[in-house]
């Protein structure tokens, strides 16, 4: 009997997921993609539209490119899931479901610091980034060289890193009055991470004239002024925060075990939750992994395992044992503009870390992949030059 299986969001996770599921389900499953926007945003390249928004066309890919025939699109917000009905409620009606995938990504997360999420530009999709842009722009034409625009970049992340360098490739190539400061409450940038990292790419923020500032949580901001922990005090003209992520708020009330202070939903290693019906994967589920942490919230992470979900819900479906899903990771690669580093990339052995030419390639190289695996090899050939 085919049983009907919804998968929820656009992200990675769950574009992968769906094109996993349609090359495995192979008749047994009737399959309907839910998401609140109608197109798969390549999100680790989305900060390329702050100095170009022509990218736009290269990252943005409608769903109809990649979805088969068979499978139904239903776009709506979701609001609710009612796991014991097996009904996801969305702003405008409902849908139910047999198996259900939660791929809903994840959301800024502002951490209860006072004005930031009224004031703070974010990452979440590609109209942020076109914002940021028209924002930082609008505001040159009356900068000079002694009174430039003042962007301040709140978190030293993967994505904080990478826009401040985007903003950087724009201030250089237009000839623009900005001055960059990159902010972050930890002692280093890109926390956690290799200290060869960690220094290559500061070198590489520096020489693009990025001021950093470590060890200073952002406390509250105003109109104006970002508050700094020791009383200091940072001006700004545009603010974009990139300062960590937080779960959806429409699993909220699922009667679904998660983590009730972010409501990222726990699934074991075989993506499957308390219910055996409802199986999660990527930035809003925390993915039991052998050691003490989850599975990194990461784009390298919701690839690998959508492949592996989306094969497992169709074995659920049949009544086949589930696969257990262990992430492996295959290093990291941060743009600084045009500028690449890349660090214990596993293709590349006996080098813990470089940059120059083969690195920058091996970024595009990884984003071309992508959106090969999803929307075909000609749209791929088309966003090379551009990643």
């Amino acid at each position: 009997m085919t049983e009907h299986v919804v998968v929820l969001g656009s992200g990675y996770a769950g574009t992968g997921a769906v094109k996993a599921l349609e090359a495995a389900g192979d008749g047994d499953v009737d399959l309907t993609w839910v998401s609140d926007v109608d197109h798969h945003l390549v999100l680790h390249e989305s900060h390329r539209c702050i100095r170009d928004p022509g990218i736009r066309e290269k990252v943005v890919i409608p769903v109809e490119e990649i979805k088969s025939p068979g499978t139904t699109f239903r776009r709506g917000e979701v609001v609710a899931i009612d796991a014991t009905d097996r009904t996801v409620h969305l702003a405008d009606g409902t849908v139910e479901y047999d198996y259900l995938l939660v791929c809903l990504g994840s959301r800024t997360a502002f951490f209860g610091i006072t004005g930031l999420r009224e004031r703070a530009h974010t990452l979440e999709n590609i109209e942020d980034v076109l914002g940021i842009h028209e924002d930082v722009t609008s505001r040159t034409a009356a900068a000079t060289a002694t009174d430039p625009v003042r962007v301040v970049v709140g978190g030293a992340g993967l994505s904080g890193i990478q826009t401040a360098g985007e903003l950087a490739e724009l201030r250089d190539e237009r000839g623009l009055h900005i001055e960059i400061v990159l902010v972050e409450g930890l002692d280093q940038i890109l926390p956690g991470s290799d200290p060869q990292l960690q220094a290559a790419l500061r070198e590489r923020l520096e020489r693009r004239d990025v001021q950093i500032r470590t060890g200073e949580f952002v406390g509250a901001v105003d109109d104006d002024t970002v508050y700094l922990e020791e009383s200091v005090e940072l001006a700004y003209d545009v603010l974009v925060w990139t300062g960590g992520i937080t779960g959806r708020e429409a699993v909220a009330d699922a009667d679904i075990a998660k983590d009730e202070r972010s409501n990222r939903i726990h699934a074991g290693r075989n993506f499957r939750t308390d219910d055996d019906r409802v199986f999660a994967i990527g930035d809003c589920a925390l993915i039991d992994q052998p050691g003490n942490e989850p599975a990194p919230p990461t784009a390298q992470a919701a690839w690998q395992a959508a492949e592996v979900a989306g094969r497992n819900v169709v074995r659920a479906v049949r009544g086949q044992p589930l696969q257990r899903w262990t992430y492996d990771d295959k290093g990291t690669v941060v743009s600084v503009g045009e500028a690449a580093v890349a660090h214990d990339v596993s293709i590349v052995p006996f080098v813990d870390i470089f940059g120059g030419f083969p690195a920058q390639t091996l970024k595009k190289a990884i984003a071309a992949r992508w959106i090969r695996d999803v929307a075909g090899t000609g749209r791929a050939l088309r966003a090379w030059p551009d990643m």
